[in-house]
């Protein structure tokens, strides 16, 4: 396994390899655990939005989630570069490395850094449903296209947040999904079509370990 972008103190190391013109989506997360409806996620948006790539951001810590079960990133790095079997999925702990704790703060520096690529953030609709929380969201928006994976039961909660009705002029139809990525933002469409209700918090034990699935 090439740890070199996973936990480096190099920021040029931190970022998986890529060319220019390439497009590439952003799923961040705990990954704690990592499980197979992060794969089943990208390898969805793969093939909806015509990416060439899925960087799995291994995040430090979710500020709007309680972090006293958090396994150690580079476990949780691990884990995740041994469930993502795919060369189109990369793992990197780059938020660790630049010292980031906000998304906003993260792709403002990959489109800085990474200038040629063409970038995508990736959330399932129970993070759309909570959008409106986060740090800047507006300028996350305003920042890159983003692409939501409809998780059912969330769809009703999500399409009537309040960072969906603020956003609803920019929503493309799902059938110009694979123009999303050369979309100037702010954009983002809705996916439907993936059937998974797997979590990381449901995988977890009260003590915190990890059940295996």
């Amino acid at each position: 396994m090439n740890k070199a972008y996973l936990a480096s103190p190099s920021v040029d190391r931190a970022i998986p390899p890529y060319c220019n013109g390439m497009r590439v989506g952003l799923l961040g997360g705990s990954f704690n655990p990592p499980h197979l409806a992060h794969r089943a996620i990208s390898l969805f948006a793969i093939k909806r939005l015509k990416l060439d790539r899925v960087w799995w951001l291994v995040t430090p810590g979710n500020p709007l989630k309680d972090g006293s079960t958090l396994h150690d990133i580079a476990e949780r790095a691990e884990a995740a570069q041994r469930l993502a079997r795919d060369p189109r999925i990369d793992v990197c702990c780059l938020e660790s490395v630049i010292g980031t704790r906000y998304t906003v703060d993260t792709v403002r520096y990959l489109r800085r850094r990474a200038t040629g690529l063409r970038f995508v953030w990736i959330m399932g609709a129970d993070n759309l449903a909570q959008f409106h929380r986060w740090q800047d969201w507006r300028r996350i928006a305003s920042e890159v296209p983003i692409a939501v994976i409809d998780r059912p039961p969330q769809s009703f909660r999500a399409l009537a947040s309040p960072a969906s009705q603020a956003l609803a002029r920019y929503r493309l139809p799902e059938n110009q999904a694979g123009l999303l990525a050369g979309h100037r933002a702010p954009a983002w469409v809705f996916l439907t079509g993936l059937k998974l209700s797997l979590s990381s918090t449901g995988l977890r034990n009260l003590d915190g370990s990890w059940r295996t699935r």
